[in-house]
């Protein structure tokens, strides 16, 4: 029998998923046998399921549940007899067995279109590649099956297809057998000797290039590292593999994690809506996080290359052998992983460096969406689709809970807590109370306060008063903390936050901390549990300088009222790297925020001499790590600043940016040319170290300030000529600042940048990108022409996020004063929504924060949101975000 599925249940943009509501499965599903037989018209997918009744309630029905999404069901067997249709039923989303007995086989066949499916979700076919993505429910639309994340199951795979067109055929696990069949195709069986989730299953077929390394555990065991892909392709794989070593070696060192099967394999595909899944010995990776070689990736792909690849592969431990129970714990998985991962990049590269993106990255993406319509806790108690809860909230503030965690029980206990908590759990499905309560086991603590971390949304904001008793040597500091409304909590209770601090004298020195009957020393954890706490400091002989919130120990936004010249001494002198930076943000902010007065008011912008002097002593006081150099020569993004206002001023904003950017490039002219010069190596091979990627950063950062001065416009020029063929960094930079101009050299190089590398995609993404990320008035009327060009296309997540993405990022032109970009924006994702629902939610981000702007400009974004919600056929991705993002 051959049967579509009917539509006899609610619309799913009416179903909210609760995490109250969570039971455990009257079923589990042990083994699953899979066989894809593959087609160009279409892929028949069999299913041999052994499965059993857990007992853990009367369940009267007997029925069994299975879920699944745009199937054609052949046929469905138990215990070997082919069930009729009156003892099952179909619905649009799942599959109903009644009266099943405890015990049982199931064989279910069903007949999918991987070619059509240009959601990327599931089995799909892009450039005659077969692949998969499951993570999160995604298994569904390749059979039916509990596809939830507490039903683990070991999988054995068996793939065939035309051997000539795919001749390789992977899937989780070990290769045990092969063979050939009839009319030139061939087989292959995987099985995986470990218990899974389905979200984790994985399949890939298609030709392409393999490199092939091996790696000695530190038990001596032998593994074969295997990167795939696509053809032509094969010598931009070296960096990953180097990368797969070097995360495997830190997991062994770092957390005691050695890989657990023969072979880890890695395929990287074109047309993949995420960044990476770490599907069990099979990651399947966006080809921007595998490919790379000096002539066509930056320092910063290769710095993303090494962070995605060490993240999916420490998923195999947090995520994969120990996973989630449901997906509201999601963080449970990614917030430890990306803390995992960022351990990983600090250790391997600059510990400072690695530490200031990371901030920046949860300020500019995070601390938006927390202070937004959209705003969650690190664990969401409901969603009505789960894939937009892939946010910064659950991912990057999650992290940042792990790393709370472990400052306040010292990084020796939270080892011993995470060893536990593998121990504890290995092949089980867990809760982030499982995971809090090993390292409550371990130190002795009680974290009931902290788990307020995982339940409140907002970001907390710590205000800090100081006072110094210069007769009896005592300093007092008194923090008082808070967290604004978020959509459903109207009021938060205390949090358990760790601050990490130090003091310094005048001249710059650290003040020993003498706290209570402690033994004194230069840096303390201060533990603030209360709404207001005051802690005392004895011994101080002079009134000191704080250095607050070290290596920013908690996610919150401190208030404290520096002078010009505390921030300035804390900029040069501080032994916290982060806060050296930080101190320098707080200023020139400072600064920003009084010239868009300035602005308003009509008047001649000046720029301090502070701000120039700090700048000046930066360059003339070399550091060792250059590359904090460069990144402490930035100013604060015109994101962050517009975070910081009440109201978003777009246009003050980037005029003030403007003008700083100019004036320090003016003043500092000798200095810049001399750094640029001394680091400007000619003819040097590209080297991934530290040192190498500081000099090619600072010099790139000297540029862009030249750049802005007509006398140096042509040094970029020739850097981007002497550049375009060998090294990438050089390229784009140059390009970068070539782009702030409306000129014939600009056009000329974008011109011959796309004739050079028109066949590489990925860099054909970084030309797309960049273009627009022009801040000249012409941009969008540019971005849509280039949606016509052919090196454009909709249906690839990569093109999307380059052209459509980055024109969202563009303050100026996306918040133009006529609401064009606005419109664009609109229409564009209505176009996506059809075909891949989840990048069309994605895209949609820019238009959430409507009410961060002025009354002319809120009124155009909600209109647009309200079009996209007249559309009666809207997914339940870009349904939900709409409809959160206009709620008053």
């Amino acid at each position: 029998m051959s049967e579509t599925q009917t539509i006899d249940e609610p619309t799913q943009t009416s179903q909210t998923v609760y995490l109250k509501d969570y039971q455990p499965p009257a079923y589990l599903i042990d083994e699953i046998d899979l066989r894809f037989d593959l087609h160009d018209e279409f892929t028949r997918v069999s299913s041999l399921m052994r499965i059993r009744h857990q007992r853990l309630s009367k369940d009267t029905k007997r029925e069994l549940v299975l879920n699944g999404e745009e199937l054609t069901l052949e046929s469905i067997k138990l215990d070997g007899k082919l069930l009729q249709k009156d003892q099952y039923r179909l619905t649009n989303s799942l599959l109903i067995v009644h009266h099943v007995p405890d015990n049982f086989e199931l064989e279910i066949v069903v007949t999918i279109y991987p070619e059509k499916n240009t959601a990327l979700s599931g089995l799909y076919r892009p450039n005659q590649t077969y692949c998969t993505q499951c993570e999160a429910e995604g298994f569904r639309r390749i059979t039916y099956f509990m596809d939830h994340p507490d039903v683990l199951s070991r999988f054995t795979t068996v793939i065939s297809a035309d051997q000539t067109r795919y001749p390789t055929l992977l899937s989780n696990g070990n290769l045990i057998d092969k063979g050939t069949l009839e009319n030139g195709r061939h087989w292959v069986k995987w099985e995986d000797p470990f218990k899974k989730p389905s979200y984790l299953f994985a399949l890939v077929a298609g030709a392409f290039d393999l490199l092939t390394s091996q790696f000695i555990t530190q038990s001596g065991r032998e593994i074969t590292l295997s990167i795939y892909v696509e053809t032509g392709y094969g010598n931009q794989a070296d960096h990953a593999m180097y990368c797969v070593k070097e995360a495997m070696r830190w997991d062994e060192v770092a957390y005691g994690r050695e890989y657990d099967l023969d072979i880890y394999m890695i395929v990287a595909i074109g047309d993949f809506n995420m960044g990476a899944m770490e599907n069990k010995g099979l990651n399947i990776f966006n080809t921007k996080y595998i490919l790379a070689k000096p002539e066509t990736a930056t320092d910063n792909d290769y710095i993303h290359i090494l962070s995605v690849i060490g993240h999916e592969y420490f998923h195999n431990w947090s995520g994969n052998r120990v996973t989630c129970r449901d997906w509201f714990q999601l963080s449970l998985k990614e917030g430890l992983t990306i803390f995992r991962d960022q351990s990983f990049t600090e250790d391997v590269l600059s510990r400072a460096v690695m530490r200031i993106m990371d901030v920046t990255a949860l300020r500019e993406t995070q601390f938006p969406e927390d202070a937004g319509p959209l705003a969650h806790p690190v664990r969401p108690d409901s969603y009505i689709e789960i894939n937009n809860f892939y946010t910064a909230t659950v991912y990057n503030k999650g992290a940042e809970v792990l790393r709370m965690m472990q400052t306040i029980l010292g990084k020796p206990l939270f080892r011993k807590g995470m060893d536990l908590y593998f121990a504890s759990y290995d092949g089980e499905a867990v809760t982030i109370e499982d995971f809090v309560k090993t390292m409550e086991d371990v130190s002795g603590l009680d974290l009931t306060q902290f788990r307020r971390w995982y339940d409140q949304a907002g970001t907390p904001v710590v205000t800090v008063k100081t006072a110094y008793d210069a007769t009896n040597k005592n300093y007092q500091l008194t923090l008082s903390q808070s967290c604004p409304p978020t959509p459903g909590q109207p009021s938060k209770l205390p949090m358990y936050i760790p601050i990490k601090m130090g003091l310094l004298s005048e001249k710059g020195e650290p003040i020993l901390l003498t706290f209570g009957a402690e033994a004194p020393e230069e840096e303390k954890v201060l533990h603030l549990t209360e709404a207001t706490q005051t802690f005392t400091f004895s011994k101080v002989p002079t009134k000191p300088i704080p250095s607050l919130l070290r290596n920013f120990s908690a996610p919150i936004k401190l208030h404290y009222e520096y002078t010009d010249s505390e921030l300035a001494l804390l900029f040069e002198k501080d032994t916290d790297t982060f806060n050296r930076w930080e101190a320098g943000q707080k200023y020139t902010l400072k600064v920003i925020l009084a010239l868009m007065k300035d602005y308003y008011n009509k008047k001649p912008l000046v720029l301090p001499d502070h701000l120039i002097e700090m700048y000046r002593y930066l360059l003339t006081h070399e550091m060792q790590d250059k590359y904090l150099s460069s990144e402490m020569l930035v100013l604060p993004s015109a994101k962050y600043i517009g975070e910081q206002l009440p109201v978003i001023e777009v246009e003050a904003i980037h005029a003030v940016r403007e003008f700083i950017l100019s004036e320090i490039a003016t003043q500092l002219e000798a200095l810049f040319v001399e750094h640029y010069e001394k680091n400007h190596e000619k003819n040097t091979p590209y080297a991934f170290n530290i040192e190498a990627i500081g000099k090619r950063q600072l010099k790139n950062r000297c540029l862009a300030y030249l750049m802005r001065l007509p006398s140096h416009v042509e040094k970029g020029v020739k850097q981007f000529y002497d550049a375009l063929h060998h090294n990438m960094t050089d390229t784009q930079a140059a390009l970068v600042s070539l782009n702030q101009v409306d000129s014939s050299a600009r056009t000329k190089a974008f011109e011959d940048f796309y004739a050079t590398w028109q066949h590489d995609a990925l860099v054909v993404d970084k030309w797309l990108a960049i273009q627009a990320a022009s801040p000249l008035p012409s941009t969008l009327q540019h971005v849509k022409q280039l949606m016509t060009h052919p090196a454009f296309d909709i249906k690839n997540p990569n093109k999307v996020y380059a052209l459509i993405g980055s024109f969202g990022q563009n303050m100026l032109n996306f918040n133009a004063k006529d609401g064009a970009g606005y419109v664009f924006l609109r229409e564009t994702i209505a176009r996506l929504d059809p075909l891949n629902p989840q990048i069309a939610a994605r895209m949609l981000k820019p238009l959430t924060t409507w009410k961060r702007y002025d009354i002319e400009r809120q009124a155009l974004m909600q209109k647009q949101l309200e079009l996209l919600l007249q559309d009666k056929k809207i997914s339940t991705d870009l349904y939900e975000l709409v409809t959160k993002s206009l709620q008053v």
